[in-house]
């Protein structure tokens, strides 16, 4: 069967989908629109690709045994969109207006309509303020364990933060590294007591109260990380293998947030949650600008998917 193909719109008329963001979302959800023949324009941004443009080796991905850069795997899916009809602007979305239909969007000053919108804007790590992190991102500094975690096999690790994502990502280190350090700046932690009891009698797992990093060091790869007590003022190097950053993420909603609606951490809401819907008909959201709990790329792919099929029902429905 021959899949459909999507075109550009005529002059004047409206797309019938707009996607905001280029991760495995935003792209998973235009590869669906296109082959429904729904013409689709993906605003990417100006920096474009999501976080998997941060990621070395993928080895998580179905479909790639061997595993595969993260770069290399975004410009697939975005090639996959491109054969069946999707149109790219590399640029941002600055302000939208969505009491009225077809929606506006200003993209650098160009104003686009569109009959639906799918947001997949995505959610940038919270990285830690310290000289040599973001020169050492996939090369020993990671923000996701599930995703990295098995590099580090026979390794010693650390996991900054104290609350429940950091608990998350030492318990699941604790499978692979032999020796996992949890830094925190404070002196108690901020994750549940549920979690915290999992960490504490896991004998693997130590933890450093009121310390900081103030420091990456590595040329090609992360070898030690400078530390300072808190109280003491003191510092000290410890030799390490990787870090893995967890004191949170920002959801990517900003623009939208004065009309779509948003939790009290800047996820945006779902109306239903067998649904991509938000609280305006025909406007969807996508991946980790919504999804606090998985933030993995095949999750993210998935729901990309499921926000293309609701895009296409709701236009079969208008038309």
């Amino acid at each position: 069967m021959q899949d459909a193909i999507a075109h550009k719109p005529k002059e004047g008329d409206s797309w019938d989908v707009v996607v905001v963001g280029s991760g495995p979302a935003g792209l998973t959800a235009a590869i669906y629109t296109t082959r429904g023949a729904a013409s689709t324009l993906v605003v990417s941004g100006s920096v474009w690709g999501g976080q998997l443009m941060l990621t070395s080796t993928v080895d998580n991905f179905p479909g790639f045994p061997e595993g595969i850069e993260g770069p290399n795997l975004i410009a697939k899916m975005r090639t996959q969109a491109e054969r069946f009809g999707a149109l790219f602007i590399d640029k941002d979305v600055t302000a939208v207006n969505l009491s009225k239909y077809p929606f506006e969007l200003d993209v650098s000053g160009e104003k686009i309509t569109t009959k639906s919108i799918i947001i997949a804007t995505g959610a940038e790590t919270v990285w830690l303020d310290a000289p040599g992190i973001k020169e050492l991102i996939g090369k020993g500094v990671s923000s996701c364990a599930p995703c990295d975690a098995p590099f580090f096999v026979g390794k010693k690790v650390v996991v900054v933060g104290g609350g429940d994502s950091a608990m998350e990502e030492a318990l699941v280190l604790t499978k692979y590294a032999i020796e996992v350090t949890i830094v925190h700046r404070r002196d108690s932690f901020r994750a549940s007591q549920v979690m915290q009891q999992k960490v504490l009698s896991n004998p693997k797992i130590k933890i450093l109260w009121d310390t900081e990093i103030v420091q990456a060091r590595g040329e090609t790869k992360l070898t030690s990380l400078v530390l300072k007590n808190n109280k003491t003022k003191e510092q000290s190097e410890l030799v390490v293998d990787g870090l893995f950053v967890a004191i949170g993420h920002n959801p990517q909603s900003s623009v939208f947030s004065k009309t779509i609606d948003i939790d009290e951490k800047q996820f945006i809401k779902r109306v239903d949650p067998f649904s991509s819907k938000t609280n305006i008909n025909g406007v969807f959201v996508a991946g980790d600008v919504h999804d606090s709990t998985y933030k993995q790329a095949v999750t993210a792919a998935g729901f990309g998917c499921q926000s293309g099929m609701d895009a296409l029902k709701f236009l079969e429905e208008k038309r």
